[in-house]
């Protein structure tokens, strides 16, 4: 394992907090879960200073389940905020985390593979802000990009024991949500902001492409169409759900998609027009875009803000979903009882949720709780 700094840079020697400045005192969400009517908990209302965090069930009562052995890495001192697997390298898997749950302190770039004892970590990457989300190339398999609490994005070679081979800084706030567009022929990175804009890049150029304004809240989720190109979704606080044209460099519709802050969507593999939104109201719901009027599906259980929603690359009607309840939770929205399971493996909140390309039962996460997980959910073990 090799871990690599900034210009000399330790993450141990950051302590300043962004609150002094514009980073957040609370996670994405968080303050609208009580509705105005109390004060937010403070972090031991979720979980205690030793870690025992207070697990919780399911909606309904159904009683959660563990989605049998998992392999864990524990990463000290970082705290979880997303997870891909690599589009090439079967197993390998990136996470971009913070210390301190990126309120202060610095990001780490975390690499991993896995191997007959659970997960090794492959190479770290230091960068003096928080890390908020990561984003794999589609073009080469060691190529990666990262955002941060400071505005930037990194390019990062995963070969090189080295740092970012390029930093593109050109919003205000912090940005939360890369993605790098799945059409090959192109190399386009889409980022969200707390700038409450969304920023085209060509990674091989220094400066954006062009800027997407039109949101009026901070902007949390950002993700390229893999049927039409040059079409991206985003997701916000303003609770809309966004769909951007970049020929026209302009929106092309417009969702009231909930009441309550939006913090993921993602496409539907299998269908061009579907997209599904992740909500503070706990709730998801699916969208298609020929009849935006009302939600083709609304998915119920999650009992705080639902903080990233993905679709399975190998079934039509198969997504998960990952809380600040602790779980995740795997649904199939064509069933009459659509929640197939519930995983309840960390102990705090869980933030970085991917399925693989290459297995049709493994799926990642990562959490607050300092780990890092890869496991096969039993339900997707068995026809969905």
């Amino acid at each position: 394992m090799v871990s690599v700094g900034v210009n000399g840079f330790s993450c141990a020697d950051q302590s300043e907090s962004r609150i002094q400045g514009t980073g957040p005192t609370l996670p994405p969400g968080l303050p609208g879960l009580f509705n105005g009517s109390a004060a937010p908990p403070t972090r031991t209302g979720f979980c205690g200073r030793d870690g025992e965090g207070r697990g919780r069930r399911a909606a309904g009562g159904m009683n959660a389940v563990c989605g049998g052995a998992a392999r864990t890495l524990r990463v000290p001192g970082r705290h979880g905020y997303a997870a891909e697997f690599s589009p090439y390298l079967p197993g390998r898997l990136a996470c971009a985390a913070a210390q301190h749950y990126g309120i202060a302190g610095c990001g780490t770039l975390l690499i991993l593979d896995p191997n007959e004892s659970g997960l090794r970590l492959f190479r770290s990457f230091d960068w003096s802000d928080g890390l908020f989300d990561v984003t794999w190339s589609e073009n080469n398999e060691h190529v990666l990009v990262t955002c941060s609490g400071d505005g930037s994005l990194q390019l990062w070679d995963t070969a090189r024991a080295a740092g970012p081979l390029q930093v593109y800084k050109e919003h205000t706030q912090e940005v939360y949500s890369v993605d790098w567009s799945q059409t090959r022929g192109e190399q386009l990175v889409v980022s969200g902001s707390w700038d409450r804009t969304v920023k085209l890049w060509d990674p091989t150029v220094g400066k954006s492409l062009c800027t997407f304004r039109g949101h009026e809240n901070v902007i949390y989720s950002t993700i390229w169409s893999p049927h039409i190109p040059g079409c991206f979704a985003s997701a916000s606080g303003d609770q809309t759900l966004r769909i951007w044209d970049v020929k026209a460099a302009g929106v092309r519709i417009v969702i009231p998609a909930h009441q309550a802050e939006i913090l993921s969507c993602d496409w539907c593999k299998y269908n061009e027009n579907l997209l599904v939104t992740g909500a503070v109201d706990c709730s998801l719901r699916g969208w298609d875009l020929r009849n935006v009027r009302q939600p083709v599906f609304e998915l119920l259980g999650h009992t705080y803000a639902v903080r990233r929603v993905k679709f399975s690359p190998f079934h039509a009607s198969v997504l998960a979903s990952c809380s600040y309840d602790f779980t995740v939770r795997f649904w199939n929205f064509s069933k009459p009882d659509p929640l197939l399971e519930t995983v309840e493996h960390h102990t705090e909140f869980t933030c970085g949720l991917d399925f693989s390309l290459q297995s049709p039962t493994q799926v990642a996460d990562c959490s607050w709780d300092e780990t890092i997980k890869i496991y096969d959910p039993a339900c997707l073990t068995i026809p969905a």
